[in-house]
């Protein structure tokens, strides 16, 4: 699916959110560059929209745009994304405690078991290292009814026009309504071993930034 979408898959997204992805992204990154790291995995990368925003606010760093799917790695590719690496988040192929820092933008929502993907992530990052996942939630109050019509009303037929692939729109809204959010999502992050979780709700609640720690070494 991903890879049918792969190369309107920019344009889609800037479109059906308004262009409000590229304000969320900067927030992240910005949360990143806060906390300095060596070595950033980006998970789920995508066609690299959060590594290079990462690569721009920390250029010394080293960035790791990792994915499972081919065609988007190389837009990534095309569009700067230094390094790429094709990978499964549920089987990483790297050492435990490779990076200071992973972050994972629309991805985790996607994967098959997500505490099996959080799992993976908290093994390659350092003690005291950093989680960062960007993700969709549902907003609360009067906003919810309506962005609920949008997302599996106008948005699946919106995409179709743009991406031709009116299915993975389609899915998109049945993965956002099952996601977990706000305090469901942290108590699945720190089962997950990590501690400290917290989030930023974003636009009204229609995105929301996760953060968390590992453990840190006594």
């Amino acid at each position: 699916m991903f890879g049918r979408i792969a190369r309107r898959y920019d344009l889609a997204n800037h479109l059906l959110s308004g262009g409000a992805d590229f304000l969320w992204r900067r927030r992240a990154a910005k949360i990143v560059e806060g906390w300095r790291p060596r070595r950033v995995l980006d998970l789920a990368t995508g066609s690299g929209d959060l590594a290079l925003a990462i690569q721009r606010r920390l250029p010394d760093a080293t960035i790791i745009a990792a994915d499972f799917s081919p065609e988007m790695l190389k837009v990534a590719r095309s569009k700067g994304v230094r390094e790429t690496v094709l990978a499964d988040a549920m089987h990483l192929p790297f050492e435990s405690g490779s990076f200071d820092c992973v972050t994972v933008a629309f991805g985790l929502r996607n994967m098959s078991d997500w505490n099996l993907a959080l799992g993976e992530t908290a093994r390659v990052l350092s003690k005291d290292g950093h989680l960062l996942v960007l993700d969709f939630s549902l907003p609360v109050g009067t906003l919810r009814p309506t962005y609920r019509f949008y997302l599996h009303r106008c948005l699946p037929f919106l995409a179709s026009l743009v991406t031709g692939q009116k299915s993975a729109y389609d899915y998109l809204g049945g993965s956002i309504e099952k996601f977990p959010s706000g305090e469901e999502m942290m108590r699945l992050i720190e089962e997950s071993g990590f501690v400290n979780a917290a989030v930023q709700p974003l636009t009204g609640g229609i995105a929301a930034i996760y953060t968390a720690q590992t453990l840190r070494t006594l």
